[in-house]
Parts: structure tokens; sequence; C-alpha cells
């Protein structure tokens, strides 16, 4: 049997949201084993005279517990 934990991250990138989601889960990656998933939570922009400066995702990330 396996017990899972979820945790929530944000992360951002200036590209775009894809990019935010490769960027948070390369870096939860670097401290947490045995990721399984992650569901996109909320995505959200920040603009500047009417452009999209940075994009933003609020994700909660699935890893599996050592035994």
């Amino acid at each position: 049997m396996s017990v899972a934990k979820v945790s929530e991250i944000s992360a951002t990138s200036t590209k775009s949201f894809e990019d935010a989601i490769k960027l948070g889960l390369d870096r939860a990656a670097k401290t947490l084993r045995n990721i399984r998933g992650a569901w996109i939570k909320e995505q959200h922009v920040r603009c500047d005279g009417g452009r999209i400066t940075e994009y933003q995702v609020n994700m909660m990330v699935t890893f599996v517990l050592d035994d």
C-alpha cells in the first residue's frame, strides 16, 4: 500500500502557461521524490500596457511517500 501527499506550489514564466508548469515541476522534483502528477488549480496572467508579461500557475503536486 502506498500513501501520497499533495503540495501546492506556484510557478511563473514569461513564455507560457505550459512553460510555467514545466518550470514548477522541474523545481519541485529537486526536493520532492516520487512525483506522480499535478492538477493545475489556477492560471493567471500579469499585464503591462495591455500586453501579457508573465504567466502564473498554481498547482497541486501529488507525490508518494517513501516507505
